[in-house]
């Protein structure tokens, strides 16, 4: 029996989004997630046929902060971008990785009497923004980064993302 080629190397599938909870402060779906990242990425354009979502601790955002950064104190997001959505000349785009810290959204949203499942989509909004190429560092590109956050989370909520039961 002759195998085909084709049955040899099959095509990977798109958009394999990777999704790792390692905390214990804000319940998490893993299918939610997935479901939420494909709305967002498509929204955004592009090519992206890998991408890691990270759900960490305070502890290990704080590692990882002080690792990349020099800064050990915890934070909200961590994005590590790898390859650009928008080059053409990669057969295999791998988007990069977002850590998230729902510890630091839970705080944040209590403080601002605010949903925290809804501050931690916006912190994967935001490191998702970052991976394309987003910055927030000078006033203007502040202000167009939070304008496509509110634009992002709208959409999330319009697709029912955003329960009450969050």
């Amino acid at each position: 029996m002759k195998i085909k080629e084709s049955q040899v190397f099959q095509r990977r599938p798109q958009n394999k989004t990777n999704i790792f909870n390692r905390q214990r402060d804000l319940p998490i779906s893993k299918r939610e997630m997935r479901q939420v990242v494909a709305c967002l990425l498509k929204k955004l354009g592009g090519r992206v046929d890998e991408f890691s979502l990270h759900f960490v601790t305070e502890k290990e955002i704080g590692h990882l902060h002080a690792d990349f950064f020099d800064d050990p104190s915890p934070t909200d997001c961590i994005s590590l971008p790898i390859d650009s959505p928008f080059d053409t000349s990669l057969s295999w785009h791998v988007l990069g990785e977002v850590f998230i810290c729902p510890a630091v959204a839970k705080v944040y949203a209590q403080k601002h009497r605010q949903d925290p499942y809804k501050e931690t989509l916006l912190y994967v909004i935001h490191g998702l923004l970052h991976l394309y190429g987003f910055d927030d560092i000078q006033p203007k590109d502040r202000r167009q980064m939070r304008a496509k956050e509110k634009q992002l989370l709208k959409l999330l909520e319009q697709e029912g993302f955003l329960k009450s039961s969050h």
